[in-house]
């Protein structure tokens, strides 16, 4: 066996012990190699009951393809206006009444789609695992165009100013013409031997994106033509072994004004500000899959399960829920008063904003890998089979 297909070899097994670790939330890696000693510590938490303070009802499920399975995406859907758009790995593209949950159109893909949806300038677009890009009409589902890219998308592409910016999962962002799929310019980053499944998502600013490194740093290019205005580290990736140097970004970073929160595996969050790319504070709590905010608070989830509730202006712990350990938490969404995570039983939990107690829990079922998204007092999960529901606080 050559040297450079060793290479390759150990970074997919380490990659998928990796990802499988964060799915499935109960396993340590002795465990999955058929270790004697089951490891205790690694135990996901049982459930507490409480008694509920919010009133949660479901109001629509539907399912939109086979879903992820294993792979680690986390896959979400995204809510635009009075429509959801949800991809599935085996399934398409399907758009959505965010309402009831009718639907809207379908658009039934021969490619594994593993990107987006994401949303904008009257476009829904997907990246696929081998790397396709495909921009749909978002008011019928019809296809405008397809192109390619080197690597699998794995983030939701960002839309805006006349184009479609693809981060792929080489390190690679790379521009498109929105009305017809020409490529405009791309943009490459080292990316590390060892990282967590995922590629970091963008969020777009005034003739600005902001893209997520898994090198554990935040950058700010210009929409135009590429050029990297700043990069800032989010965690430096320090260690002795490339496992303890992941600092993945994976999650688009939140920007609230000019100010902008991100959050790294190395359970580190920082505020930075967006014109200089100057830190504004950081914090050690956080993990992958980003953060949510709130009017006063920034809340995130680290890998192991803990849910804290940040202070927004000063990056000072408010409170930690620790009683998700082990469940493979995914990223929060707000949502009125509460946030809201799912867990690997497919579980999803109310927690107040001002103390992070429990509120409320509702069950949709499978693995909950992806973020939960809200708008209008509606949170909408996806599973990884493919099950999407809506769920409303009363």
């Amino acid at each position: 066996m050559t040297g450079a297909r060793m290479h390759t070899t150990a970074k997919l097994l380490a990659t998928a012990i990796i990802s499988v670790t964060l799915v499935t939330g109960c396993s340590s890696v002795k465990n999955l190699f058929g270790g004697k000693k089951k490891d205790k510590t690694g135990e996901p938490a049982k459930l507490v009951e409480f008694t509920p303070v919010a009133s949660v009802s479901k109001l629509w499920t539907v399912s939109v393809g086979k879903g992820e399975k294993l792979l680690g995406i986390g896959q979400h859907p995204v809510i635009n206006g009075d429509h959801v758009f949800a991809a599935a790995v085996d399934g398409g593209v399907t758009a959505l009444d965010l309402h009831s949950g009718a639907t809207v159109w379908t658009y039934p893909s021969k490619a594994r789609i593993s990107g987006g949806p994401g949303v904008g300038e009257g476009l829904v677009v997907v990246g696929g695992l081998e790397g396709e890009v495909i921009a749909l009409d978002a008011s019928d589902g019809s296809e405008k165009w397809t192109a390619k890219v080197n690597n699998e998308v794995l983030s939701a592409p960002a839309i805006g100013n006349g184009m479609v910016f693809v981060h792929s999962n080489d390190g690679r962002v790379t521009a498109f013409d929105s009305n017809t799929g020409e490529r405009r310019w791309f943009h490459s980053v080292e990316v590390p031997a060892l990282t967590v499944r995922g590629t970091g998502g963008i969020t777009l600013g005034p003739g600005i994106l902001f893209v997520g490194g898994d090198n554990g740093s935040l950058t700010a290019m210009n929409m135009n033509d590429g050029n990297v205005l700043w990069t800032t580290p989010v965690a430096e990736p320090d260690g002795r072994t490339e496992l303890e140097r992941m600092a993945d970004v994976d999650a688009a970073p939140a920007l609230d004004g000019t100010t902008l929160y991100a959050s790294s595996y190395k359970n580190h969050t920082v505020a930075i500000d967006g014109p200089s790319g100057q830190i504004m504070w950081n914090s050690d709590h956080g993990g992958a899959r980003g953060a949510s905010l709130s009017n006063s608070a920034v809340v995130v989830t680290d890998k192991d399960g803990n849910v804290f509730g940040l202070d927004k202006n000063s990056g000072g712990s408010l409170w930690q829920q620790p009683g998700l350990l082990n469940r493979g938490v995914t990223a929060p969404a707000v949502q009125g008063d509460y946030a809201v995570v799912g867990d690997y039983e497919g579980v999803l939990h109310w927690l107040r904003l001002n103390d992070g107690a429990f509120a409320a829990r509702s069950k949709l079922g499978g693995v909950i890998v992806g973020k939960p998204v809200s708008a209008d007092n509606i949170v909408i999960v996806q599973n990884n089979e493919g099950k999407l529901s809506a769920f409303a606080l009363q």
